[in-house]
């Protein structure tokens, strides 16, 4: 967005000290906020010159209390073009349908942390995404943290799987790279459920959304008097994840000075909290998370070597959707019947022409926004199937690419049948595919694949050395 284009919101909410925290949350983004103390004002604003002007509404559920979605529904009518977000204290996904059915853009449960505002604010006034599909309600369906609950058949997502479960029953660090919404958080929970440590706590720090003034008291702790407004002792994260596993995420993202501290401490096993005379002795295991490839980002300066070389003895890097197209079709089932499983919505099946057109976006949101995706087409299908109809942003986004009805919809299965010029593929390249499509839809059961397949296990391995498939089972 152009700095001289108008910013401004509209915060539909009575409380003064929740206000001024939001007004001043979107000043970072650049908007000015206009508050309203009632429904009845911010309907009446919609009509004059300044709500011409809005970019964006924040509604607090409490002003209008159970006709919070009525509201909605009354502000939709009259803006149907007019991002909204509805702030509440119910984390009932019943709550969350009923809302998106209404027309809110998105849904926050409070408090709401900045960076979560923010993102949803910046997310639903971005024109390059897709607007009202790209929503983050499916974060409270919560799945199981194993690697059997990871699908996918793609070679290097199967390759990423076998790595972090053999890194698992080892000691060492683990760095998991890729790109925002590739998984690294499931996984990184799955590595530490199936490691020594899984009954211990895990605890998770974001380096991304803690202030950089902070992080490193976060990590180290501090003692009280350490600096101004340590008015506490506090026990940082490494200390209290001894014996435990620690996972710092955007890791990529801490101030260099922290990063010098951070090698330190793990080369030595030992923390010392700010302000303090002596260091504690800990056993971490750490984990860490980047969206970027850190080589690259020491290559340039922008990361430690001496902490990269502390955290990437045992790497792996989660492929972006884009590059495992072929697990689509078995993503798209399994969150479907999860959705099914929410409050208020029932279990959907998805037509071949979906997935079509599912398979022929790049997205840039990765696989949590495939399931975003399908929870908002979930939330207004009437039938009993998805279809390509109920993907309309989507739709209007590639409908201007050749060929779409045509070798497109033959990967609708999850394997494509044609080559770009319209011709049948190599029976060995299908054949390959198909079994690949077998092991990830079966979590790596290598007998139940070969029962489904209708073909002995030896057999089985036999063309899995034949076709140059690599056995992660």
């Amino acid at each position: 967005m152009s700095e001289t284009e108008t910013r401004l919101l509209m915060l539909i909410d009575d409380e003064p000290a929740q206000s001024r925290l939001i007004a001043a949350l979107a000043a970072r983004e650049g908007w000015r906020t206009l508050v309203v103390h009632d429904a009845e004002t911010a309907i009446a604003t919609l009509g004059t010159r300044q709500g011409m002007q809005l970019g964006a509404i924040i509604l607090d559920q409490w002003v209008p209390g159970d006709d919070a979605c009525e509201l909605i529904a009354d502000l939709r009518a009259r803006r149907p073009a007019l991002p909204i977000l509805m702030l509440t204290t119910s984390a009932s996904p019943l709550l969350a349908v009923e809302a998106m059915r209404a027309g809110a853009t998105d849904y926050l449960i409070k408090p709401v942390a900045p960076d979560r505002m923010m993102q949803a604010l910046r997310a639903a006034t971005t024109r390059e995404t897709p607007r009202d599909e790209l929503q983050p309600l499916t974060e409270k369906m919560h799945g199981p943290a194993t690697f059997e609950a990871m699908i996918g058949a793609a070679p290097a997502f199967r390759t990423a799987l076998a790595i972090a479960a053999k890194a698992a029953r080892g000691h060492g660090p683990v760095l998991v790279e890729g790109e925002t919404g590739t998984g690294k958080e499931m996984l990184v929970r799955a590595i530490h459920a199936a490691s020594q440590r899984a009954k211990m706590p895990l605890r998770i720090v974001n380096a991304g959304s803690t202030p950089g003034n902070s992080i490193e008291s976060v990590l180290f702790g501090h003692e009280k008097g350490a600096f101004p407004g340590a008015f506490d002792r506090q026990v940082g994260a490494i200390q209290h994840c001894d014996g435990a596993t620690l996972v710092i995420d955007e890791i990529d993202r801490l101030p260099m000075a922290v990063q010098e501290r951070l090698a330190e401490a793990l080369i030595r096993g030992d923390c010392r909290p700010i302000g303090a005379r002596h260091s504690f002795r800990v056993d971490v295991r750490l984990i860490a998370a980047s969206n970027y490839p850190l080589k690259d980002l020491v290559a340039c300066g922008d990361f430690l070597p001496e902490l990269y070389a502390a955290i990437a003895a045992t790497t792996l890097a989660l492929p972006p959707l884009r590059e495992r197209a072929i697990d689509i079709p078995a993503l798209a089932r399994h969150f479907l019947a999860r959705i099914g499983e929410q409050p208020g919505l029932q279990s959907l099946g998805i037509t071949d022409g979906a997935l079509a057109l599912l398979g022929a976006y790049d997205w840039p949101g990765n696989v949590r926004q495939l399931q975003a995706v399908l929870f908002r087409a979930a939330v207004f299908c009437d039938g009993d199937a998805l279809t390509a109809d109920d993907f309309p942003q989507l739709s209007s986004m590639i409908s201007a690419e050749p060929g779409m009805s045509g070798a497109m919809a033959h990967e609708s299965s999850g394997v494509m049948l044609f080559t770009a010029d319209g011709n049948l593929r190599p029976l060995e390249d299908i054949e390959a595919d198909v079994i690949r499509l077998a092991i990830g839809h079966y979590r790596g059961r290598m007998t139940e694949v070969a029962r489904r397949l209708g073909i002995g296990r030896s057999t089985l391995y036999r063309k899995l050395s034949d076709l140059g498939i690599e056995n992660v089972a």
